[in-house]
């Protein structure tokens, strides 16, 4: 049996591609997912119509959903807010910020929140994991069925993308990946750079993948507004970038990333 997961990321409500949006509710209210998951930056300045146009999007989705917050979805010009409460509004209109979980159906995936509203650098936009997150994330998965499919969910990749179009300079980051690696994670599914990419962890056995997925806003970076759709086969796992080309979205780019044996 194929499951199938829809991958979306940073969709900015506030400066979405609005044609592009749209077109992804159809298509993932059309077609048979077994979870749809977002991984952060719903909204642009993280601003309350902002998260209420994400709310309304979200509502028009099959229930089956887990979202993340990504770094846009702290408060950009509410200060006092940001530094001491980042995630209350995510909170209020999306869901829980700190930890995300789904079980069931031969799959379980565990976000994992990669933002801050501040920390002790210039660029707060930049992600940020702690050993005891991916700890908790490692402990969870020990207590879910072992044949099940390990999927992490954060906002930023953990490990710099070659060549992409942005870095995500995660501190703990690498200390992370090797966690999940060792947890025997299977994919770590991320958004933030705005272009899609797979990429295998160099830890362990080799089979923990980094995936990214696109943006549907108008920050294009080279790339077209898009998401993923991933695939669980028995012998490997087959990434698919759908990408938006104004009036439909068609295949951008297709992966085949080999599975582990259970």
């Amino acid at each position: 049996m194929t499951i199938r997961i829809a991958h979306l990321s940073d969709i900015h409500f506030g400066g979405e591609n609005e044609a592009a949006v749209a077109a992804a509710a159809d298509c993932l209210s059309r077609e048979a997912f077994d979870l749809i998951i977002v991984s952060g930056d719903l909204t642009r300045f993280g601003e309350v119509h902002e998260f209420q146009k994400a709310r309304a999007w979200l509502d028009r989705l099959p229930e089956r959903r887990l979202v993340t917050p990504g770094n846009h979805d702290a408060p950009y010009l509410a200060w006092a807010e940001r530094i001491f409460a980042p995630f209350r509004r995510f909170e209020r209109w999306i869901g829980t910020a700190p930890a995300q979980t789904y079980a069931g159906g031969g799959f379980a995936v565990r976000g994992v929140n990669t933002a801050r509203g501040a920390q002790p650098r210039l660029n707060w936009s930049k992600g940020q994991i702690s050993l005891r997150q991916a700890q908790a994330a490692a402990a969870w998965f020990d207590g879910q069925d072992d044949a099940s499919v390990r999927i992490v969910v954060v906002h930023h990749p953990l490990i710099e993308m070659i060549g992409g179009p942005m870095t995500a300079k995660v501190w703990g980051g690498e200390k992370a990946a090797a966690a999940f690696a060792e947890a025997r994670v299977d994919l770590v599914l991320s958004g933030h750079i705005h272009a899609p990419f797979t990429w295998p962890y160099p830890y362990g056995d080799g089979r923990t993948y980094a995936v990214g997925a696109g943006t549907l806003s108008v920050r294009e970076r080279g790339v077209p507004p898009g998401f993923n759709v991933v695939e669980v086969e028995a012998g490997c796992f087959r990434v698919k970038a759908l990408a938006w080309t104004g009036s439909r979205y068609e295949p951008y780019r297709t992966w085949s990333l080999d599975r582990r044996g259970r």
